[in-house]
């Protein structure tokens, strides 16, 4: 299971929900022409565009299971039980960024430190560690550590730049993940290329990547599979912007000896949130086997459409989500590379599963108080069928452990939340988010029947 970073938590109404906006949105079509600028021709210099700052974020969180769920932990040899988990980390991010060289080819660095100091120690709360709370082999917690987050050269030529080492990346496919914490990164090599006016391209190969509460690199392996690990995750494609109101992006990768994975991603705008606007958002990925297939047959197209009602102060989503295919819709452990409008605390990507979600969202600023927001979900997923996979024999064979018995399975999840960040002051931009989710699961759907209450404030600084 998987807390989706798109909404902290995913109590965003969806990542393409209704938003507030000024005025009517346009339909004029956008000609693609050279970008009018170059951002090279405006670098300022390695030194005098130097810049030291980041983040430090407090995360707390709190589970309980029921219908009898229970976490697991060791304590004085034996295995041990208990409903409850607690996980509570502050998580410190100091990132030095140079600015680029001027010149024709300009050249720029940028490390980040990424720092973990455990709040809660007790080996019984944290359940003997997870990807909230770093553990030793013992199961107790590792009190203090800290990593390289980040630490790369990039090279840029008019408004295309190669990035090399370690950083973040994100596309429908391969997206850094930041829902604890600390976030994940990605080694490799990158490009991002923004000559024309309305038409981007992206791509990358990377190898490893490190994770949320780990102190080394890791291969890449599936969220929801065996534990097989794969070398090497390539990825290319294109966001194009044929309207003002139209954005869309196509994306294809290559995990190899997992599979091949295809995103088409689109999200249009009409009217005005004054009076009334409508956000559509359509989400497609193809998935099929691939090499050596490691994670064994797959073949599955999954997709969700999202309508979102905006008007003033107050936003309306209904989202529906359907997965076609005898395994789950997967994807790479440590990245949000799920952009599926029903990922919350579950992804709902069970075999063959519908869902369908219904979301709420309030806005005071429109009633004098910018900054703090309301959300109120409701999503239920039912149909997940696993009884037909089959996997490919050999190792593979059992690459979705348990997913055969998944026959009619079902579940809901209900979610609230509350957010504001500080407008102005020495604390200009913290935010503060506080978050409720229940989440009911049938007997042998994945996720299971779990309660979490998370409280996590995020303040960044600047020292340069």
């Amino acid at each position: 299971m998987k807390l989706s970073s798109k909404a902290l938590l995913a109590l965003a109404i969806s990542s393409i929900t209704a938003t507030a906006y000024a005025e009517p949105a346009s339909q004029d079509f956008v000609p693609t022409t050279l970008a009018g600028t170059s951002a090279q021709s405006e670098a300022k210099g390695f030194i005098e565009d130097f810049s030291l700052g980041g983040t430090t974020r407090n995360w707390y969180s709190h589970e309980s299971k029921y219908r009898g769920g229970t976490f697991e932990y060791q304590k004085h040899g034996e295995t041990r039980t208990d409903r409850n988990r607690t996980n509570w980390v502050q998580g410190t991010i100091l990132n030095a960024s140079s600015g680029f060289t001027q010149g024709t080819v300009g050249v720029k660095t940028e490390l980040a430190v990424y720092n973990a100091l455990v709040l809660d120690r007790s080996k019984r709360d944290i359940k003997g560690g997870s990807n909230r709370t770093l553990a030793d082999s013992n199961g107790d917690a590792v009190d203090q550590w800290s990593k390289l987050g980040l630490a790369n050269v990039q090279f840029r030529v008019a408004n295309t730049t190669l990035t090399a080492g370690r950083q973040n990346f994100s596309s429908g496919i391969v997206d850094t993940i930041g829902n604890r914490a600390l976030p994940s990164s990605f080694e490799g090599v990158s490009f991002n290329s923004e000559e024309f006016s309305n038409l981007s391209f992206q791509g990358g190969i990377f190898d490893r990547v490190s994770p949320r509460t780990e102190q080394s690199l890791s291969k890449f392996r599936s969220e929801y599979g065996n534990g097989a690990e794969t070398d090497k995750v390539s990825t290319l494609g294109l966001n194009y912007q044929p309207l003002k109101s139209l954005k869309t992006s196509l994306f294809a990768a290559n995990v190899k000896d997992f599979w091949n994975q295809y995103y088409f991603g689109a999200t249009h705008e009409l009217g005005d949130s004054q009076q009334l606007a409508l956000t559509t958002g359509f989400n497609y990925y193809k998935t099929v086997d691939e090499g050596k297939k490691e994670m064994g047959k797959i073949d599955n197209d999954t997709y969700s459409l999202s309508l979102g009602l905006a008007h003033q102060a107050h936003s309306l989503t209904f989202a529906y989500q359907q997965v076609n295919g005898n395994e789950y819709f997967d994807y790479l452990h440590e990245t949000n590379g799920i952009y599926l409008a029903n990922s919350l605390t579950s992804d709902f990507n069970g075999p063959n599963e519908k869902s369908f979600q219904i979301a709420y969202g309030l806005n005071m600023a429109e009633y004098g108080v910018p900054g703090l927001k309301f959300n109120v979900y409701s999503a239920r997923g039912w149909g997940i069928d696993g009884t037909h996979y089959t996997g490919n024999g050999g190792r593979a064979k059992f690459a979705y452990d348990g997913i055969q018995k998944q026959d009619g399975e079902k579940h809901q999840e209900y979610g609230i939340g509350a957010s504001y960040a500080i407008q102005s002051g020495p604390l200009k931009a913290t935010a503060i988010r506080a978050t409720y989710v229940e989440h009911r699961a049938s007997e042998f759907q994945a996720d299971g029947s779990i309660k979490e209450f998370r409280l996590v404030t995020t303040i960044p600084f600047n020292i340069l």
